[in-house]
């Protein structure tokens, strides 16, 4: 089985956090040691994990070394894909240098994709573009200010880019536990051929199977966050599933 539940960890100040809807005055912390929260996630055997540098993402710098190095031993081997503040290609170069899998750009998406370009030949197979929306429309800086330019066209611009998968998030439903937007993501899934990663919304066993399902039209994961702290979603309980003959 290909499909991949990704479990988060937002960093904020250095802790584990969930925001809803991306709102930093509302950030909920769930675990004051990324180390060892990673190491939690690791032991059930995911396939990776996702990491987001809210500080960065923010500030348009990263601001939370520490805590990714942890991540990264404690996860013991596997992969880590960081997104939050990469702007430039120095700082793609330090986020790998801190032994991740993976970078995720998304700001410098809409206002350099050029950089993008560039990055994804310089270390093929390891950039992702995560594309954040609302009501169809991308928004970057850390979600705090809203474009005009629709999700399916930024999609589109990186067909022949070489990027390793685009990561689609509602921010409307993001932390919310609503369930994801699968219709939105199908929409750029069947835009492109690059694999689609669902973000946000995510709340139970069900969902995951559901956007699971898809995986024929390019739905190659789901990157589950707020469930996973507060018990919506056993997470040893939905890899089984995946795993298992009805999948």
């Amino acid at each position: 089985m290909s499909f991949e539940l990704i479990p988060a960890i937002d960093l904020l100040g250095g802790v584990c956090v969930r925001l809803a809807q991306g709102r930093y005055e509302e950030a909920t912390v769930y675990a004051q040691d990324p180390g060892a929260q990673a190491a939690r996630f690791a032991a059930h055997g995911i396939p990776r994990l996702h990491v987001v540098d809210l500080d960065g993402a923010r500030a348009g710098r990263p601001g939370n070394d520490g805590a990714v190095r942890a991540i990264v031993a404690a996860a013991r081997g596997i992969p880590v894909q960081l997104g939050g503040g990469l702007r430039d290609l120095a700082a793609v170069e330090h986020a790998l240098g801190l032994g991740v899998d993976r970078v995720v750009l998304g700001t410098v998406a809409l206002r350099d994709p050029d950089l993008v370009r560039q990055a994804a030949r310089h270390f093929p197979a390891r950039v992702a573009v995560g594309i954040d929306a609302k009501d169809g429309r991308v928004a970057v800086e850390g979600w705090t200010e809203a474009s005009e330019a629709r999700a399916v066209d930024l999609a589109r611009r990186f067909e022949d880019a070489g990027v390793a998968a685009l990561i689609h998030t509602d921010i409307a439903r993001d932390g919310m536990l609503e369930g994801p937007n699968l219709e939105a993501t199908l929409e750029l899934a069947d835009a492109v051929s690059i694999p689609l990663i669902v973000s946000g919304g995510i709340r139970s066993g069900e969902d995951v199977l559901r956007a699971a399902g898809f995986e024929a039209r390019g739905i190659a994961g789901v990157i589950v966050g707020r469930a996973l702290y507060t018990g919506d979603l056993d997470l040893a309980s939905a890899l089984a599933r995946l795993a298992g003959p009805a999948c």
